[in-house]
């Protein structure tokens, strides 16, 4: 009898000290649509990272679903897509945004403005992720930084480019505020899918493109319709891609899983811009040995660099004056640009 009531006893006690149930935590599903193809390395593979990452620090708790380019939402209608709830979220390029709102292009590169090192630190200490997150907000959008792809390579031309007038009826895939720069010096600034940019140099149907630098553009093949690769790339010296969010659905995570999407964005943006260093330099290397006598890797002029340096000057002007958004960023942007420089002569450029 006293056993059986002991072990009765040491039931309820047992009983008494169990641990709470574990109450389940939501999950969610999400779409994530790019402006890339698979093959476009390493966009794709960060892509893949971010969404690896995300699952990964999640718990299992976010999982996101990743889409190429053109396979959920037509090319280019990422933004509009994921601004009207379609889709969770994108990963793109904001020069590509211009119609949108003036200001959006001075969040992904500026002609002779801030490299990859600048880029980040007003972002991160100089209030632009701010002035990005401002920008975005009439749209229901959330944006952070997306990668970083370094100093770029100033585009395939099917001929020459001696002096600034060579620009001059010239049909070239370029976008964002370089794109503005070169209408303004004749040419004809073209937005295409990166998939459509080899067959339409190939074909004579553009003169010049601009994609990224030599890792990209060499594995696509651009070698193949154009001979001459310039450097340096005036318009973007220090690239900015995006990964952004619709607000509503950003705002519906409980904050752990939102601070798990902020800290999976500068993983990936740092990863992007070691990729790109690394892969670029060996490119480069092959171009200038494997493809000796087929490409011709040249240095823009300087006359046609300080005429580009001029017009850009011109249109950053005028962009800024066409809302009050871009007037707004463009002072900010250029005001932490001339901070900068003056430290960078010194820690830099000497």
């Amino acid at each position: 009898m006293r056993r059986r009531k002991f072990l009765a006893g040491a039931g309820g006690l047992a009983a008494a000290a169990a641990p709470p149930a574990v109450i389940a935590q939501p999950k969610f599903r999400w779409r994530m649509a790019t402006s890339w193809p698979p093959s476009a390395d390493p966009f794709w593979a960060g892509s893949q990272r971010f969404v690896a990452i995300v699952d990964e620090l999640s718990g299992g708790r976010l999982k996101i679903e990743l889409h190429a380019g053109g396979e959920l939402v037509p090319s280019f209608t990422e933004f509009d897509a994921c601004s009207q709830g379609a889709i969770e979220m994108f990963e793109s390029f904001p020069g590509y945004w211009s119609a949108k709102e003036p200001a959006l292009p001075w969040f992904g590169a500026v002609p002779f403005g801030l490299n990859a090192q600048g880029m980040l630190t007003w972002y991160y200490a100089g209030g632009g992720l701010q002035l990005w997150e401002e920008a975005y907000a009439p749209f229901g959008l959330v944006p952070r930084p997306g990668g970083l792809t370094g100093m770029q390579m100033g585009g395939w031309f099917r001929r020459k480019i001696d002096q600034l007038s060579d620009l001059k009826g010239l049909k070239i895939r370029f976008h964002g505020l370089g794109g503005k720069v070169l209408a303004k010096a004749g040419a004809t600034p073209m937005l295409m899918p990166t998939s459509q940019v080899g067959p339409a140099l190939e074909q004579g149907a553009i003169d010049g493109a601009e994609i990224v630098g030599p890792h990209l553009d060499l594995n696509a093949g651009y070698f193949r319709g154009a001979r001459y690769y310039y450097y340096p790339g005036w318009h973007e010296l220090g690239v900015m891609f995006e990964f952004t969010f619709n607000k509503k659905a950003y705002d519906a995570l409980p904050s752990e899983l939102r601070r798990t999407l902020d800290y999976a964005t500068q993983l990936v943006s740092s990863w992007w811009l070691a990729q790109y260093e690394a892969k670029n330099a060996l490119a480069l290397r092959r171009l200038r040995t494997e493809f000796k006598g087929r490409v011709e890797v040249l240095r823009f002029p300087t006359e046609v660099l300080a005429g580009l340096r001029k017009l850009s000057a011109e249109v950053l002007q005028e962009e800024a004056q066409k809302s009050p958004m871009a007037g707004k960023v463009h002072a900010a942007y250029t005001e932490f640009h001339q901070l900068l420089q003056d430290w960078g002569r010194m820690s830099e450029g000497a």
